[in-house]
């Protein structure tokens, strides 16, 4: 029995994932969560599993966040991104995180359940389209590098401190109490950052800042 956990913030869609695995005898949907957190959370409690459907775009921890972080500790899960975007970035990032695969949700039950036997079997689950993009970024690395990494990345003095405490893993409210700063301030901050370092993500923003040494 291949066990699965499905990750979506929109119920809809985890119940049209769960109908098209009815189909299969052999495949068990151990749980479904809302966002990244819950399913560490769970997988904290459980993580037998062989296999995660993960959406890209959730609130609270995003899938490429999530998949970074059980792929560190659940090294064993297969992770799949099964997503309504095929775009270049969300690609590379999936794939910078450690993702397995890469389906679309419009997917006939078929072929998503044939991803998951070959994703499981070692190989990497990818509709074509998404195929023929990866295929471009390996040519083509240069149009992934980001021109600005070689430019001079510039925060304020502020910025910087939103960031520093970020990195600590603190949340928007907790960083608004330690800088005297309204929540909605740090979130605006953030937002500056990402804009600044060319990143969607706390633990890209992180990270770019450490290779940068700005913190």
């Amino acid at each position: 029995m291949l066990k699965v956990a499905i990750v979506d913030d929109n119920t809809f869609l985890i119940n049209a994932v769960k109908e098209k695995l009815s189909f299969f005898d052999d495949v068990s949907v151990k749980h479904t969560s809302m966002n990244g957190t819950e399913l560490l959370t769970k997988l904290e409690e459980n993580h037998n599993l062989d296999l995660i459907l993960m959406d890209i775009e959730m609130p609270v921890l995003s899938g490429i966040e999530t998949t970074q972080i059980v792929k560190q500790k659940y090294p064993h899960i297969k992770i799949i991104m099964l997503t309504a975007f095929d775009n270049d970035e969300h690609i590379f990032n999936a794939i910078k995180a450690g993702a397995d695969g890469y389906l679309l949700k419009e997917i006939n039950p078929k072929d998503l359940y044939e991803g998951i036997k070959e994703t499981l079997n070692g190989g990497a689950a990818m509709n074509p389209s998404i195929a023929m993009k990866t295929l471009k970024l390996l040519r083509n690395p240069i149009d992934i590098q980001n021109p600005r990494d070689q430019e001079e990345i510039s925060l304020s003095t502020r910025e910087v401190e939103v960031l520093e405490q970020l990195s600590k893993g603190l949340s928007y409210t907790v960083i608004a109490d330690h800088l005297f700063l309204s929540p909605s301030t740090v979130r605006k901050h953030i937002e500056n950052i990402y804009k600044k370092l060319q990143v969607h993500s706390k633990i890209e923003a992180v990270q770019k800042a450490k290779n940068h040494n700005i913190i």
